[in-house]
């Protein structure tokens, strides 16, 4: 194996947006850095099936205004 090839591989502190932490080994910046996450397995939909529309400035409104009638181009009346 080369020498001086691998980067440094050292401890450093995860918090995650509940608060709650943990330390783990990483290459991430400095030994003892501490990495905030704002995205973590207890709060993301992906994680726990749990999906939210967030609307940014009305944007979800505004697509349902546009193309809100497009859902019912097939249904009998």
């Amino acid at each position: 194996m080369k020498p001086d090839i691998h980067p440094d591989y050292h401890e450093v502190t995860i918090i995650l947006a509940d608060g709650t932490e943990y330390k783990t080994r990483s290459c991430y910046g400095k030994p003892g850095d501490t990495i905030k996450l704002d995205i973590d397995p207890h709060t993301h939909p992906a994680w726990t099936g749990v999906q939210r529309i967030m609307d940014t400035g009305g944007r979800v409104a505004k697509f349902n205004k546009k193309f809100g009638g497009l859902g019912n181009l097939g249904a009998k009346k």
